[in-house]
């Protein structure tokens, strides 16, 4: 008979014994590290403890079980003594692995020193009707463990470990914004008009609106919005939605910072953020330096700073002006070996060049800064030179963590940059712009000098939990759909 058939059966038995294998609650008192922590006040004490099952050891007349909460494993001592027979025999024959149980018990340690809880009452709280997998050796198919996280969640602790860690890196950035005046806002995540990112949207029909809609693919046109209308400090942590391929670095739903500083420059932002990330590091790792692979990374300030013109011409060993031909471009790719999988626009395939030949030598964090303004359509020109714009990307291990501008706070400027935009977008390139009248007539009533900065969470959170996919720091990424029984 299958496994699970044997419990199924277990399961009937329960039900026509009159037990409930589905209970309704129970009243803990202490998880296993505060068994663990509490030793010398718990020595001798009852306490109530609870977990899944995830060990038995099942002889005679005494046996020892294991239970997992959130916070560990703890030995859980049984034996007819204290039990009595009929309940000893009953919890031997119908107690599994994967099952949760509850346990009423004095602490105390074996004769090995391991930290116990001796049984003078057992509840069973949920009947597990399948058998963990592997027979709890874990789960190594990243298939299975990103399909089923549940499964890798328990095969696999270590796994809880990095979604501990993406919390406190989301809480400690929080915080450190919030200390600095900054307010939380929420923006739609339903827009009629997709903006304030070079991607191509998803659609969808709301049916009283009788409209199509998009699922955002960045919130920065409303939360300057909201600098327009008065708020000076804003930020969100933001889910974005991109109709784009997946890669170890890329899911289609992701998780972002973004934040405006009223009466700021893409300077002070570069501040802000070697300030913000290095606090994330330190208040984490108690260091600045991070180890990630054979690598260290060190997060201490400042970064090292070098602009895009002079690193791509490092990189090319070409004159960056030359890159203006298209037919120069595109033979450079060519020549390369690189890949074009967008429309030959001059942007484009400055954006892939950049890719392929500067930001994966980058380990340390690395501030690149002033960015051709044809990839940058709402960023402020520079001061001195208006081929290019006030722009920065942070660069960790070769991935782009961050990126900022001078906000574009000039309405006539804004709608030549967008119609410009639209009409790469009528001659077949996707990801281009859509005109934003409203975004357009909010900057008309003048919005003061700005700083705006994005942040990817995900990929900040690989680097900091030493992990090489976004889909390992993602608790349930995107797949391809697979036909299941």
């Amino acid at each position: 008979m299958e496994e699970k058939e044997i419990r199924l059966q277990k399961l009937k038995e329960l039900r026509e014994k009159g037990y409930s294998p589905f209970e309704y609650k129970f009243d803990r008192t202490h998880t296993s590290i505060e068994i663990k922590n509490g030793f010398n006040e718990l020595q001798d004490k009852e306490v109530k403890v609870s977990g899944r099952v995830i060990l038995e050891r099942f002889h005679g007349k005494a046996s020892f079980i294991t239970i997992r909460d959130f916070t560990g494993n703890l030995q859980i001592y049984l034996s007819i003594n204290n039990l009595g027979e009929e309940n000893y025999e009953f919890f031997k024959k119908f107690i599994d692995t994967g099952d949760f149980i509850g346990i009423m018990g004095t602490v105390f340690k074996t004769h090995t020193g391991e930290i116990t809880v001796d049984a003078k009452k057992l509840y069973l709280l949920t009947k597990s009707l399948s058998p963990l997998p592997e027979k709890y050796h874990g789960i190594k198919d990243v298939e299975v463990r990103y399909r089923k996280r549940y499964l890798d969640l328990i095969a696999n602790p270590d796994v809880i470990n990095i979604f501990v860690k993406r919390s406190l890196i989301i809480k400690t950035i929080r915080d450190y914004l919030n200390s600095l005046g900054f307010i939380e806002v929420e923006t739609p995540m339903l827009q009629p008009i997709p903006g304030g990112a070079t991607a191509k949207p998803f659609i969808t029909f709301h049916n009283a609106l009788n409209q199509n809609l998009y699922l955002r693919i960045a919130p920065e046109l409303y939360l300057k919005r909201l600098i327009v209308g008065g708020f000076e400090k804003v930020y969100e942590i933001n889910r974005n939605f991109r109709n784009e391929g997946i890669s170890t670095i890329h899911n289609p739903e992701f998780t972002m910072l973004e934040l405006y500083l009223a009466y700021a420059d893409y300077k002070d932002i570069m501040v802000l953020t070697e300030n913000l990330l290095s606090s994330v590091v330190f208040s984490i790792d108690n260091s600045y330096i991070t180890k990630n692979g054979e690598d260290e990374i060190n997060f201490e300030p400042p970064f090292k700073r070098v602009s895009f013109k002079e690193i791509f011409e490092e990189k090319t060993k070409e004159n960056f002006d030359r890159f203006r031909d298209i037919d120069f471009s595109l033979d450079f790719l060519k020549k390369e070996n690189i890949e074009l999988t967008r429309k030959p626009t001059f942007k484009n395939i400055i954006d892939e060049i950049f890719k392929e030949k500067v930001e994966k030598d980058f380990l340390n964090p690395t501030i690149v800064y002033d960015f051709p303004i044809e990839m940058s359509p709402l960023a402020k020109k520079k001061r001195d030179d208006e081929k290019w714009v006030e722009r920065f990307e942070i660069f960790i291990k070769g991935i782009e963590i961050a990126n900022a501008f001078s906000e574009l706070n000039d309405p006539l400027d804004q709608k030549e940059r967008f119609l410009n935009e639209v009409k790469e977008k009528e001659k077949g390139d996707e990801e281009s712009h859509y005109f934003d009248s409203d975004y357009i007539e909010a900057l008309e009533y003048g919005m003061p000098p700005t700083g705006g900065l994005g942040i990817g969470i995900d990929r900040l959170t690989m680097i900091l939990t030493d992990k090489d996919s976004i889909r390992e720091v993602i608790l349930f990424p995107q797949l391809r759909s697979k036909e299941e029984d």
